[in-house]
């Protein structure tokens, strides 16, 4: 990156503070690669909680630029006025991806609010903190899309599909994760907005273990499919999504729907595309779900794409 570039940064940054969200949102997005010299960096409104990124590690002057910048704003009366009550830099390529404190005090349990639909996010622990906002209008399709259906959402993290499904009126949800802690908190999340959990299931599996498990739980009306880019040891996406694909037939009501995401800016709409054709022909594609405006890319093809196919 280049520390010439970090005035639009400091000057893009109060002009979204001067009118701070009313939810969690993305206050700029380098990865769109739209801002030259800034691609590695993002801006976060989490409820108050103002969180950095740096997706890769920038030498001395550049990190000493952005410190002394980051400072500066929380001098200004738009800091001062925005009821911001920290300012964060989390180092996602460094080991640990530590979170560094500019101003205010971390909270590390940080609730927010998605569509009026509360979140617990975890900062300081993780890579990832519990939500990706990008998905935001994907979130909002499983909802107005959920009623009375039975829902299998794979790969499902911390359960952010699941709750808005249920939010939306879904008969059933059934969350398939490796990772059993990201699911507790997705427990977490449907007991924040009040939900019955009679309604969800929650199974800490191996997705290619599991398809008998998750037939029995079945047929399902929708089926959300979003998963990391690349898992070692479990999951790699141009070699793996297909054995997804082929499973869906076997699992889908007669008029079910798919919502097939991937968030890899080297694949294209076309490889989900090309692959449904090949391993489930009887889904067609329907549509590319729009991202919101705060995640524009310079290549529209290399954000992130959320697909509907449907039977």
């Amino acid at each position: 990156m280049d520390a010439s570039a970090l005035p639009l940064f400091y000057q893009h940054l109060l002009s979204q503070l001067a009118s701070p969200p009313h939810e969690m949102r993305r206050l700029f997005h380098g990865r769109g690669r739209r801002w030259a010299g800034l691609e590695q960096l993002t801006a976060d409104w989490l409820d108050g909680q103002v969180l950095i990124s740096l997706f890769k590690e920038q030498d001395a002057d550049f990190l000493a630029a952005l410190t002394a910048l980051l400072q500066d704003v929380t001098q200004t009366q738009v800091w001062q006025r925005s009821g911001a009550v920290s300012l964060l830099v989390q180092h996602r390529d460094r080991v640990g991806s530590p979170m560094e404190v500019i101003w205010g005090e971390l909270q590390t349990w940080q609730q927010v609010t998605e569509n009026g639909l509360k979140f617990q996010l975890d900062l300081g622990q993780k890579q990832n903190n519990g939500l990706f906002l990008d998905m935001r209008y994907g979130r909002q399709w499983v909802r107005d899309a959920a009623k009375d259906r039975k829902v299998l959402n794979l790969f499902a993290y911390t359960c952010g599909f699941s709750v808005a499904a249920i939010a939306g009126g879904a008969e059933h949800v059934v969350n398939l994760d490796m990772a059993k802690a990201a699911l507790g908190r997705g427990r977490d999340n449907h007991r924040l907005n009040g939900h019955d959990l009679s309604k969800v299931s929650f199974l800490g599996h191996d997705i290619f273990k599991s398809w008998g498990k998750l037939k029995k739980y079945g047929p399902y009306d929708l089926i959300i499919i979003d998963p990391p880019s690349f898992q070692k040891g479990s999951f790699a996406l141009t070699k793996d999504y297909a054995k997804i694909l082929r499973r869906l037939p076997d699992m889908l009501t007669a008029e079910g729907k798919v919502l097939a995401c991937v968030n890899s800016p080297a694949v294209s709409p076309q490889f989900l595309i090309d692959g449904m054709a090949e391993e489930a022909p009887e889904l067609r594609f329907i549509e590319r779900l729009d991202n919101p405006p705060e995640f524009a890319d310079l290549e529209h093809d290399s954000a992130l794409k959320a697909m509907i196919f449907a039977r």
